[in-house]
């Protein structure tokens, strides 16, 4: 399956081609909740998406909820001895705090992944 990204009115939706149902599917992330559409192109994909957003935007507001999803900033990652170890002495080298060399790591790698959005 091979995956691709689209923007409507400012909220991003992850999208993909399902061989076996012939289809397209679109799902929006950092949303409260999903909001998922389909499609057999990607001008319905598109329409659909608008659709399926402004439901859930409407919901949101009936319930007094943000639709967005709120991040805290912190997660925690198992990357094994070996990772953790390079990363550590690559952040040592560098002359940072390993925190600071991962933060660094993710946004690189983050905004790398997002560019090759079609």
């Amino acid at each position: 399956m091979k995956t691709g990204y689209f923007d409507i009115d400012g909220y991003r939706a992850v999208i993909a081609y399902d061989d076996e149902l012939d289809h397209l599917r679109g799902e929006f992330i950092g949303l409260n909740g999903g909001a998922d559409f389909y499609a057999n192109d990607l001008k319905g994909l598109r329409r659909e998406g608008r659709i399926s957003l402004g439901l859930f935007l409407e919901a949101c507001a009936k319930r007094g909820i943000n639709p967005r999803k709120e991040y805290s900033g912190k997660f925690q990652v198992r990357a094994g001895r070996e990772v953790h170890e390079a990363a550590a002495l690559a952040a040592t080298r560098s002359g940072v705090s390993l925190n600071t060399w991962t933060v660094e790591a993710l946004k690189r790698a983050a905004a790398e992944a997002l560019n090759q959005a079609p």
